[in-house]
């Protein structure tokens, strides 16, 4: 058993919350509208106070490197999905080999999760990331070479795929615990708002220009690309110096295994979204992942208008991400939940609309709700678990919201071929919006708060007053 100083440490690791408005809103609908402030107190405008807050993050240089190697990297992230779909479906024109490679490149996430967890809470988060981002350049640059040669083969992706998804294995739970370790805790939701904009500001430009790289260049530069994107962010990354995190002696891999599970499981809010994204992550990635491209290449024109529907999902991102810098909402997980909705939409428009422009528009408001349900969800954990179990905490996240990918994107194209694909994606539909409505059964879901820290003016001046 754990001595009284070690939770006393643990409770001083806490993180304390983030910032909140002054005034808390009492009733229920109050959940989905930002809280009311006064515009003017002691001569200044509050809304002032707000945008400065939102980006005062980038006054800590760590936070600064981050931010800039998550982006470099990023823009290569964006490209490589559409190239390596493409790649796959110019070698055998077959949605069930693209499911076979999307697998394997999910499969290995789910085998390792828990490994990237427990290093990310034993090593310098930043140098794990390095470490992972290096694999992942490994891993994409033969892919690229292999493409560009011309002897690419479908198991050859596969086997490399595999690769690159223990990289990110590794990358993951230290990625989503590093922000509180460099920024303070009144920042955290403007900071994970901020990380999660430079994913959707990269996804769009890579996307589009994704989509026309692969059409000028073919699959194998694109891919080439995101390899030398994660050269270029380890070089930035490497640069923030965080300490190594303290061990107990006599801890072993397994007991911090169950430490990390035992804080996961006491939160029932935790475990009832994690069991709902498991289902709703099958659903999205077979609805658009492998049925998507399939859809495109058939009916829309292919890889253009592929990359222009996945580009304006993410500046659905964007705007989502510029709402969140700013809206609060008094239930977090509550007002995510419903976010998700708009995602179910697009899935029906696959299914019956089939027209670009009419499946962007609902992609870009389908954007805005997943983006709102990212940052809600991560600053929420990174709010209520203590930090020195965060990055386990986060890769049973991460194992329970991916457990299903692989199956999801193995059965699509059969499922598809047996079917077909619109029957198969109103199907995925229905799934769907079980997953949701099983969410908001639960009432700790309905009801969990925003923690409580700093008025916006105490904040402000304090930020200020550092400066």
């Amino acid at each position: 058993m754990r001595d009284a100083g070690h939770r006393d440490r643990r409770a001083e690791e806490r993180p304390r919350g983030r910032l909140v408005p002054q005034h808390r809103p009492r009733r229920f609908r109050a959940a989905l509208r930002p809280p009311e402030l006064p515009l003017v107190r002691g001569g200044r405008h509050l809304g002032d106070a707000r945008v400065r807050l939102a980006f005062a993050a980038f006054r800590n240089k760590p936070f600064r490197l981050l931010f800039a190697g998550e982006l470099v990297s990023l823009l290569g992230t964006a490209v490589a999905p559409i190239a390596l779909a493409f790649a796959v479906l110019d070698l055998t024109g077959s949605a069930t080999d693209l499911g076979y490679v999307l697998a394997a490149g999910w499969a290995p996430q789910i085998v390792f999760i828990l490994i990237g967890g427990v290093l990310g809470d034993r090593l310098p988060r930043n140098l794990v990331m390095v470490g992972a981002n290096v694999l992942s350049a490994a891993a994409q640059g033969t892919t690229a070479a292999l493409l560009l040669a011309g002897v690419a083969r479908p198991w050859h992706l596969a086997v490399l795929a595999a690769a690159r998804g223990t990289a990110t294995a590794l990358f993951f739970p230290a990625a989503q615990a590093v922000v509180p370790e460099i920024v303070e805790a009144e920042l955290l939701q403007p900071a994970n708002a901020l990380i999660r904009l430079a994913t959707s500001s990269s996804t769009v430009l890579g996307a589009g220009v994704g989509g026309i790289a692969v059409a000028a260049a073919g699959p194998g530069w694109a891919i080439a690309f995101d390899a030398a994107t994660y050269l270029a962010s380890s070089l930035i990354l490497v640069q923030i110096r965080i300490p190594r995190a303290v061990v107990e002696r006599g801890e072993t891999i397994l007991h911090e295994l169950i430490e990390g599970w035992n804080e996961f499981r006491s939160r029932e809010w935790l475990w009832v979204i994690v069991v709902c994204a498991s289902v709703g992550n099958l659903v999205a990635t077979a609805s658009f992942a492998v049925l998507g491209p399939l859809i495109a290449k058939r009916y829309l024109g292919g890889a253009p208008a592929y990359g222009a529907i996945v580009a304006s999902q993410s500046t659905g991102f964007i705007a989502g991400g510029l709402l969140s810098l700013r809206w609060r909402p008094a239930r977090p997980l509550l007002v995510s939940v419903l976010a998700l909705l708009p995602t179910a939409v697009e899935i029906a428009c696959y299914a019956g609309v089939r027209i670009t422009a009419v499946i962007a528009t609902v992609a870009f408001f389908a954007g805005i709700g997943l983006e709102i349900f990212g940052v809600n969800w991560i600053t929420a954990l990174q709010q209520h678990i203590p930090r020195h179990v965060l990055s386990r905490v986060n890769s049973y996240d991460a194992l329970g919201s991916f457990v299903f990918i692989p199956l999801g994107l193995v059965i699509a194209g059969p499922l598809a071929g047996r079917f077909g694909a619109t029957n198969t994606l109103w199907g995925f539909l229905a799934v769907g919006l079980v997953s949701i409505g099983a969410a908001l059964l639960s009432r700790d879901v309905r009801t969990l708060r925003r923690v409580e820290t700093e008025t916006y003016t105490e904040a402000e001046a304090r930020t200020t007053a550092a400066s």
